[in-house]
């Protein structure tokens, strides 16, 4: 019997009526400005969609002209609730969401199950939003279309990469980043060191940022170096946060949408 992994955060994080969500969504891309490019893989933000939305948009905005090449995405985000070494994955054969249910890639995951660092842990998904929230916006955007979800607890930038390039294939192929910038900082020193991620981002350099700029810092940087070696170039597509959309400015959270072709 197949498993289906249900959303821990709809209604919370966004609508978990169909029809309110499907219209939230669109509603949001119909405002992003669509660019012209197409992405290999993109990083956009996790919040609430009343905060991160926007955001997330902007990037997302760039996937249904690619609907028809993108058949698999890989997606890593930081593990939120729970403290584990390596990286995780869910043995769910679905994760659903108010839109209906996606089907994982279970042939893909068994491509880097054998790796030390890559284990199944279905407890990290236990209330986990930080794919969960991608997933609407990739149902309204995509076609016919598999997740590999990896959540990333205490490892490397490496081993992200690793995981990354064993899986690069082609351009049917999509990776998800999933990661807010800075927290809980006043409006503009968020600006201020969110600038200096996104700098970072745009020149490759994965040293340049640390655990404060971005909470998924590891998935991040492994995404950097990855680009690097293949050559990619990263476009930023929207840059705020928490004070620009829905929430007072003396604590904010920072939020970048980025692609990468």
């Amino acid at each position: 019997m197949a498993t289906v992994r249900n959303p821990a955060v709809a209604g919370m994080f966004y609508p978990d009526d169909p029809e309110t969500l499907r219209n939230e969504v669109i509603d949001f891309l119909r405002h992003a400005k669509h660019p012209t490019l197409t992405p290999k893989a993109i990083v956009a933000p996790h919040a609430g969609y009343i905060y991160s939305g926007p955001v997330a948009a902007s990037v997302y905005a760039a996937l249904p002209n690619e609907a028809d090449r993108i058949h698999r995405v890989v997606m890593f985000g930081p593990a939120h609730r729970l403290a584990f070494r390596g990286i995780a994955y869910s043995d769910a054969d679905y994760f659903r969401t108010p839109l209906g249910d996606i089907p994982v890639d279970k042939a893909t995951l068994a491509e880097v199950a054998a790796l030390p660092h890559v284990h199944p842990f279905e407890a990290a998904f236990e209330g986990e939003h930080c794919l969960e929230v991608q997933l609407p916006f990739l149902q309204l955007t995509l076609d016919d279309f598999r997740i590999v979800p990896f959540l990333v607890g205490d490892a490397t930038a490496d081993e992200v990469a690793e995981v990354m390039e064993r899986l690069w294939d082609g351009d049917e192929t999509l990776f998800v980043i999933s990661s807010d910038l800075s927290h809980y900082l006043d409006y503009d020193s968020a600006r201020a060191i969110d600038s200096r991620t996104t700098q970072a981002i745009e020149a490759l350099q994965p040293e340049a940022i640390s655990y404060d700029q971005a909470c998924g810092r590891t998935p991040l940087t492994g995404l950097l170096k990855v680009a690097k070696h293949h050559g990619l170039k990263p476009v930023t597509l929207d840059l705020r946060n928490s004070g620009d959309t829905a929430g007072p400015r003396n604590q904010v959270v920072g939020y970048g949408a980025y692609a990468f072709a």
